[in-house]
């Protein structure tokens, strides 16, 4: 009866097939249900929860009935009334308001992304390589304006808020001074006055601007300007100094976890697409087109990408048959040529640090001069370490054309030059500088204040301006080569025709090299941000201004490259390099808070023996129950089960890594047969054909002559 009011519902709906087929439909339907069960369990119980309600749907979906059937059956089940409960129905409606909103959160983050359009125009005109750069210069925009606020929420607000409160509500000393489980105090070592004496030169304003000294000095920006106050009033209790130090070491972490996660996504990215060169000819073949390329300009790009993607594997490939073939004489001279070149490349590294070693010694002795020549020797450390980061790489480039690599190894170990000489010097300086500070060449002066008070009253402000100066200074470099360089050569190439401007060329837009400059940048802030809390902000708007320069140097200066460097290995290599400036600004943030001593004349951690006592000290003025807690939380009772736990996820981590790469490697395998597959059923076809082709002419020919059959 209800398979006979089924068909009466599907011919009311209007039947545009005959009433056999329908019928034989049934019939199988009919069939099917009496060995398996109905089809439609038409009557549900209370208990049952939507999936189970929603099952007659999806095998409805299934069977081979007409469109106009399908809808028949689904009206007599939506005119069912459902037997639900309350909770079950609040709990239908919940979820459907939660699935609604994360659609349209999703569509709003979507359409208000930074840069959105932009990208997405970069991307169709340039190709995936020069949009992972501004993709990865917009993260780290992100990542420093959400620092900014991490520091802006702890440090900065409270000490504007905290600036204005009465005397009676900070902790002082018998002086009035206001410090911190003070031990000792020597007059002269807390003598420091910033402000500038007497009338100040116009210009002053904007020298000091540029090298962080006079009003940029004692202000926000810097270190010194912070008090080591304690805010009470009503039970609430603010601890300044400790809010400072524990937002650097948050904010360290809170970057790590940013890098990690992205980091993460590439590896799976990674391993997903495998890497290696199986198949790599018939992928760029196949899978190589970007559909999404518009205008003849974006499809000669990617034509152009494809042509060198072929060039380069086939360069490698021939350069491996290459040294296969070698002797062993030819192999010890390569050897030895190779080796010869890189204590070349070494020396002229070294070089490029003893240059920085020595001008940030002679601009520290420089220090107190005024004017134009005053700022030339305070920016001395910053113009040899841009020099340096120039021509090095560009001599070690043309050291490389002898070394005989493989392309994309070329490109590998220049990209590491460069890492190593950037990185390097940036702790060059900072060693220069710590050398002064802590009289690592004559202690007799630090005997007194345990630092080289004399000439770095407060030294924590002294290193937060030569950061400040090398983000400043690369900043600037950058505003300078768009307009005084790239603008004439391109003007000069279009308009002036001559072997030189044919040789010289359009520029390219060198992804590699640009990432190196983020990195660079990123660095030289995590260095700083211990010294200057206001960095990150600084940071931000600068990254926010090139982007917009490099964006107007990409569309209206550059060419595409002639050598690309592939996609999944720049984006884990360019974090792997960004992950080793973390480390090395936490090397020097550690080496800060650990051993050196803080300045007693200015800072939060003015009357400590180390900034990080401040975590003991207080840790000693919490309850005892909290005491308890954190001894239990760092003993070996809590550690120990959390160091096995950590392992058992990390080897299960490594497991399932493990487990996708070989079932892509199997994919990859199955592909590969069923490519062969396919060449031997090609082949076995040709046989077939010409095996068929031979009788059919052999029977006209039989027919021709008569011949029987």
């Amino acid at each position: 009866m209800e398979l006979c009011e089924l068909q009466r519902q599907g011919s009311a709906g209007g039947n545009s097939y005959h009433g056999a087929q329908q019928s034989i439909r049934l019939q199988s339907m009919s069939s099917a249900s009496n060995q398996n069960g109905p089809l439609f369990n038409w009557a549900s119980s209370p208990t049952e929860g939507s999936e189970d309600e929603s099952r007659p749907l999806k095998v409805l979906r299934g069977q081979p009935l007409p469109m106009r059937l399908k809808r028949a059956l689904r009206e007599v089940q939506q005119m069912r009334v459902p037997l639900v409960t309350d909770w079950q129905s609040w709990k239908r409606s919940k979820a459907k308001s939660v699935s609604r909103f994360r659609t349209d959160a999703n569509v709003a983050l979507y359409s208000t992304a930074l840069w959105r359009k932009t990208l997405l125009k970069i991307g169709g005109q340039f190709g995936g390589g020069v949009q992972s750069y501004f993709l990865f210069l917009r993260f780290l925009v992100v990542l420093n304006f959400l620092s900014f606020f991490l520091i802006a929420g702890f440090v900065l607000i409270p000490s504007i808020v905290f600036k204005t409160t009465s005397p009676s509500n900070i902790t002082a000393d018998s002086n009035g001074t206001n410090l911190i489980g003070s031990d000792w105090s020597t007059e002269d070592c807390t003598a420091y006055d910033p402000n500038p004496q007497g009338l100040v030169i116009f210009y002053q304003y904007f020298l000091d601007l540029l090298s962080g000294t006079g009003f940029m000095e004692y202000s926000y920006v810097f270190y010194g300007y912070y008090n080591n106050t304690v805010a009470e009033s009503s039970g609430f209790h603010y601890n300044l100094p400790l809010a400072y130090l524990l937002t650097c070491v948050f904010y360290f972490a809170f970057c790590l976890v940013c890098i990690i996660a992205r980091m993460g996504s590439a590896l799976r990215v990674a391993v997903a697409t495998g890497s290696g060169a199986v198949g790599s000819y018939s992928k760029i073949v196949f899978t190589g087109w970007d559909y999404g390329c518009h205008g003849d300009q974006a499809t000669k790009l990617k034509q152009k990408n494809i042509h060198y993607q072929l060039q380069l594997d086939l360069e490698e490939q021939r350069l491996q048959n290459k040294a296969a073939s070698l002797t062993l004489g030819q192999t010890v001279g390569l050897y030895s040529l190779r080796v010869f070149l890189m204590v070349i490349s070494i020396t002229l590294i070294g070089v490029a640090f003893f240059c920085i070693f020595r001008s940030t010694a002679f601009s520290q002795e420089k220090v107190g001069e005024t004017g134009l020549l005053g700022l030339i020797w305070e920016y001395l450390p910053s113009i040899v370490i841009t020099a340096g980061n120039f021509v090095v790489p560009l001599l070690c480039d043309q050291i490389a054309l002898f070394e005989k690599y493989s392309p994309s190894t070329t490109i590998i170990i220049a990209l590491f030059r460069s890492v190593f000489l950037r990185m390097v010097s940036l702790g060059v300086l900072l060693f220069s500088l710590w050398s002064k500070i802590t009289c690592f060449e004559d202690k007799q002066v630090c005997l007194l204040c345990q630092y080289n008070h004399e000439d770095y009253p407060c030294w924590e402000t002294r290193v937060g301006q030569e950061m400040y100066k090398l983000t400043l200074f690369d900043f600037l470099i950058n505003v300078a080569m768009l307009i005084l360089v790239e603008f004439p050569r391109r003007l000069l190439v279009d308009h002036w025709s001559c072997a030189l401007t044919r040789w010289v060329g359009r520029q390219e837009f060198l992804v590699p090299y640009n990432v190196l400059g983020l990195v660079y940048g990123q660095a030289v802030v995590w260095t700083g941000a211990l010294f200057c809390p206001l960095l990150p902000l600084i940071n931000t708007l600068k990254f926010f201004i090139l982007f917009y320069c490099k964006k107007v140097t990409l569309f209206s200066n550059c060419r595409p490259a002639v050598k690309t460097f592939r996609s999944t290995t720049s984006t884990i290599f360019f974090l792997v390099v960004l992950l080793f400036g973390w480390g090395l600004a936490l090397v020097a943030l550690i080496y800060s808070l650990a051993q050196m001593h803080p300045s007693m004349s200015c800072g939060p951690f003015r009357s400590l023996t180390t900034m990080w006592r401040i975590v003991p000290d207080t840790f000693y003025t919490l309850s005892q129950t909290t005491q308890d807690f954190l001894f239990y939380m760092g003993s070996q009772a809590f550690s120990i089960p959390l160091f096995i736990f950590s392992c058992v996820v990390l080897c299960y981590v490594t497991a399932l890594a493990s487990v996708y790469g070989r079932s892509v490697d199997l994919l990859k395998a199955e592909l590969k047969m069923a490519g062969r597959d396919k060449q031997f059923l090609v082949k076995q076809i040709e046989k077939l054909s010409r095996t068929m082709g031979v009788l059919t002419r052999d029977q006209e020919d039989m027919y021709d002559t008569g011949a029987p059959n």
